[in-house]
């Protein structure tokens, strides 16, 4: 009787792993993919200490062979750069988990497949949107992130991410656009990375 349950187990665990790369595969197609993603976003995050959550607003732009300009405008300016194996910040360089810059990349550019290296993930398609839940693999990122949940129809319209502490974040992308090309000043950002 064990024997059975066991097989039936790994029976339904294959199946799932079926049924979630189908659904992002399905998603994957959805998607529109240009080299260059630029919007704006809508930056709330809830801290386990305050009642009210932070709320930030500002504009991203993604390039597909240089990495993320994420641009907070309000209430502080500041400026994060990104790339695979970068984050620039105000504060200076810092080394960050290969699956974690990775994401930033894969989201924006329309590559969830290749979320599927540094995530377990579910997810669900629907004619007019879909969602993905993500959970890291990478022991590090799994101590700072315990889920990432994306939201969207052709693009990537929400994100959450849930900290391993009990903080959430949550962001909404607006006023997407694909340019064929970037600004001068959006390359001299680039540059520094």
């Amino acid at each position: 009787m064990i024997v059975i349950k066991i097989l039936l187990l790994a029976l339904l665990s294959v199946a799932q792993c079926v049924a979630d790369e189908i659904v992002l595969t399905e998603i994957s197609a959805k998607l529109i993919k240009t080299p260059i993603t630029q919007g704006d976003f809508y930056q709330q995050k809830h801290l386990k200490v305050l009642r009210k959550p932070l709320i930030s607003t500002g504009s991203f732009t993604y390039h597909q062979s240089k990495g993320v300009i994420w641009k907070t405008l309000t209430p502080v300016p500041s400026i994060l750069l990104v790339n695979e194996s970068k984050l620039l910040t105000g504060q200076g360089e810092q080394a960050v988990p290969a699956a974690f810059g990775k994401v930033f990349k894969a989201m924006l550019g329309g590559d969830l497949a290749e979320l599927t290296n540094g995530f377990s993930i579910t997810g669900t398609n629907q004619k007019n949107a879909w969602q993905l839940e993500l959970i890291p693999k990478d022991d590090m990122l799994k101590k700072i992130i315990s889920t990432i949940v994306l939201s969207g129809d052709t693009e990537v319209r929400s994100l959450e991410i849930r900290e391993a502490g009990g903080n959430i974040t949550q962001i909404n992308f607006e006023h997407i656009t694909h340019p064929s090309d970037i600004s001068p000043e959006q390359e001299a950002d680039f540059k520094r990375l």
